[in-house]
């Protein structure tokens, strides 16, 4: 099962650009400056990744039922109106435990400002492991002639949180000590799943996971992303 150890995505982050909304504010600058200093002194983040592309057994089901290895996943989004759907792939990634355990130290101690800080900077560094892991993916698909789309996480509204047991069997959490919580989250709080459709002659997505969700207008992210 392809894999990624201890990736540098500190180095990306720093490299890359300064969120807006962080940019803005001379202040966020600074205690961002100071997290990410933070992270590479004491070592907090160990950026791991895991992920499989597994074959579709027949056709999708009735309601965008689609049985895998032995299971079966509901997720009708990714059962394209062309083209042939193939398989599912489906990954997870993790930044370990360190960066969430400082967070709630520095709470304790009433640094809230950095410790704020320091957890939207873990936002941004598990994005780009993300990313990083969906490129590895794309790049492993189109070696057989395939296309990937779609984009969807348990919890989405095409894809039910309940989803969350099997999508991690399927991308091999154990394997980079991702565990599922008795509520379905992620431990490693700094962990997150990912789901996509692979196959032959895709057409281009034309749809969000953010599309139906009511956080939307306010959010950071979909606003920088516009």
């Amino acid at each position: 099962m392809p894999s990624l150890d201890d990736v540098d995505v500190l180095r990306e982050v720093e490299r890359g650009r300064v969120p807006a909304h962080v940019a803005r504010r001379p202040r966020l600058v600074a205690l961002r400056e100071q997290a990410l200093a933070m992270v590479r002194e004491q070592a907090l983040v160990r950026a791991r990744a895991s992920w499989r592309v597994v074959p579709l057994e027949g056709e999708p089901g009735t309601a965008g039922w689609l049985c895998l290895d032995g299971h079966r996943l509901q997720a009708p989004w990714l059962v394209p109106g062309s083209g042939q759907l193939t398989g599912v792939a489906c990954a997870v990634a993790t930044l370990g435990e360190g960066l969430e355990r400082k967070v709630s130290e520095l709470f304790a101690e009433r640094r809230a400002a950095l410790a704020v800080a320091l957890d939207g900077l873990g936002n941004e560094l598990l994005f780009a492991l993300s990313r990083k892991v969906q490129d590895r993916m794309l790049a492993g698909v189109r070696k057989q002639g395939l296309g990937m789309a779609g984009e969807l996480r348990a919890g989405d509204p095409g894809l039910a949180l309940s989803a969350q047991q099997v999508v991690l069997q399927l991308a091999g959490a154990g394997d980079i000590g991702v565990e599922l919580t008795r509520t379905l989250m992620m431990h490693p709080a700094k962990s997150t799943s990912i789901v996509q459709g692979v196959g032959l002659a895709l057409p281009a997505q034309t749809w969000s996971r953010c599309d139906a969700c009511p956080s939307r207008p306010r959010c950071v992210l979909a606003l920088e992303a516009a």
